[in-house]
């Protein structure tokens, strides 16, 4: 997680996303957004090979990540008020909630292009089941 820099503009903020020496960043591979409406999930998914970096373009979204060793949940909430760039490495599984009453927007910057061998789903019931 890294907090990026906001630039005071009277006409606009400016909003660091990521550069080349960022911490965490490795390659480009591409970059895309993704909706998630009010009170919907996406995942699980984990990557074999893609870095994810998640930035929240507008709205509020509640990330959850699955420890490697533990299986614990941890949840982390990026919003278009925090700045806050979340790096997803490969092996980690995700999934990600709207709680912005309007749509929310993530964008993602990835090390490498899409590709759908390189990925593992899971319903969403899988890591939740009866805790919610």
């Amino acid at each position: 997680m890294s907090s990026e820099k906001i630039i005071d503009n009277e006409k606009g903020n400016i909003r660091h996303i990521v550069k080349a020496s960022s911490t965490a960043f490795t390659t480009f591979g591409e970059a895309y957004f993704t909706e998630i409406n009010f009170n919907e999930r996406k995942g699980w998914k984990k990557h074999l090979k893609m870095t994810l970096n998640l930035i929240t373009c507008y709205g509020e979204v509640l990330f959850y990540f699955v420890h490697p060793q533990s299986g614990e949940i941890f949840k982390i909430m990026i919003s278009s008020k925090n700045n806050i760039r979340l790096t997803v490495r490969p092996g980690i599984w995700f999934c990600f909630e709207g709680v912005g009453i309007s749509s929310n927007l993530v964008l993602n910057i990835a090390s490498i292009a899409h590709d759908p061998s390189e990925s593992e789903n899971r319903p969403l019931d899988f890591y939740f089941g009866e805790q919610e």
